[in-house]
């Protein structure tokens, strides 16, 4: 029987620094699906990345289950070809003066530095993700000349050139000025005519656009809304969320908040 889900999660409960970070989850993210997943800081956003990456582990009772790619015992190798993970901590780890090109390549290597031997495949490889994320005017730029949009969207092709089936954003907007913000949106959008799908995890509404399938919220570790966007993004589930009075409105695709008045 074909299983049409990546991710599959029953009762887990996982802990950092003796907090309970992820409370009974059950949640379930078929291949078929781009997914975002909106909360507050503290919520349990970050601590979901990293058990679907594997870095904390869920407390092993008879009723809980995890697995990844349908298997329970997970190969840390094939997770990693599987699923690419870009978060704001990445742009401290690379060189100032690297070229877009060869940070985009890095990628192939699991590095963050200058490939000394590149094959005319790799070189392929570069320029194809380039052209079709339209970046190829950036190429020959070291990546700290880039605009902060730019170098989210270098580090996105960097994330991709290996071809995952999943693709996880870590706040894509965060920090970012309003012109910089629009561009990575763009491009996001743009993504969805490839084949990796999109688990993106914010804050910021202004994130969840047309692609987006499903949208979860997550609130002190436990789901609190899951289903289409059109369904759960209301403004009774935002003040829930939150812990604000606000109103939601969508224009032109794109969702917008405005505080009532106390």
């Amino acid at each position: 029987m074909v299983n049409n889900f990546w991710f599959e999660a029953k009762n887990i409960n996982c802990f950092k620094n003796g907090f309970r970070v992820i409370k009974d989850l059950n949640l379930k993210i078929a291949y078929s699906e781009n997914v975002i997943i909106i909360g507050p800081n503290g919520s349990g956003k970050s601590s979901l990345i990293e058990v679907i990456n594997r870095n904390i582990y869920p407390v092993i009772t008879n009723e809980s289950k995890l697995k990844i790619f349908n298997n329970e015992l997970i190969n840390l190798w094939e997770l990693r070809k599987r699923i690419s993970t870009v978060n704001n901590d990445i742009k401290n780890r690379i060189n100032p003066n690297l070229k877009v090109f060869d940070l985009i390549l890095s990628g192939l290597y699991g590095r963050y530095c200058f490939i000394q031997n590149k094959s005319e495949r790799d070189i392929y490889k570069v320029e194809k993700i380039m052209k079709k994320m339209d970046i190829s005017n950036l190429s020959k730029i070291n990546f700290s000349y880039l605009s902060d949009g730019e170098k989210q969207i270098s580090l996105i092709a960097r994330a991709l050139i290996k071809k995952p089936d999943i693709l996880i954003m870590d706040e894509p907007i965060a920090n970012l000025d309003y012109k910089s913000k629009f561009f990575v949106i763009d491009k996001i959008n743009e993504l969805s005519k490839l084949n990796t799908k999109i688990l993106c995890v914010t804050h910021d509404i202004s994130t969840i656009t047309k692609i987006y399938d499903r949208v979860i919220m997550l609130k002190d570790g436990a789901i609190i809304a899951d289903g289409h966007q059109n369904k759960v993004m209301s403004s009774v589930n935002l003040n829930k969320l939150y812990g604000i009075e606000v109103e939601i409105t969508k224009n032109n695709g794109l969702w917008n908040i405005n505080r009532l008045s106390k």
